[in-house]
């Protein structure tokens, strides 16, 4: 029965969204989704940077700057990741700049965590 009333679910899910106008509304639940999922990252940044305030203020300049120009990149990433899509090479070149990004904070923590 369970199964059921998920198939069921769906299939009204389906229905309303192949209705002419579902389009639109698809595009604001999946706008609404996004700007939700972008605020929790925000709100858990703010969090891990208010936790980890000290452990920052003690890198050394070049570190800072390494760390947020990674965090900027990333930021920019995401923003720019549809037209990247768009374009032909834009797939390879939003990979790369993750990975950029990805590689800036991994070598500022391992940079943090060295002692010698």
């Amino acid at each position: 029965m369970k199964t059921a009333r998920n198939f069921g679910l769906i299939a009204v899910v389906a229905l309303v969204l192949s209705l002419p106008g579902g389009g639109g509304v698809l595009n604001v639940v999946l706008t609404t989704l996004s700007i939700a999922f972008f605020t929790a990252i925000a709100l858990f940044g703010y969090r891990l940077f208010r936790e980890h305030s000290f452990t920052i203020d003690s890198l050394s300049e070049r570190q800072r700057l390494v760390l947020y120009g990674s965090v900027a990149l990333a930021f920019f990433t995401f923003t720019a990741a549809q037209r990247l899509f768009d374009s032909g090479p834009g797939v390879l070149v939003w990979l790369a700049m993750l990975g950029l990004a990805s590689y800036g904070v991994y070598w500022v923590y391992t940079q943090a965590r060295d002692y010698g």
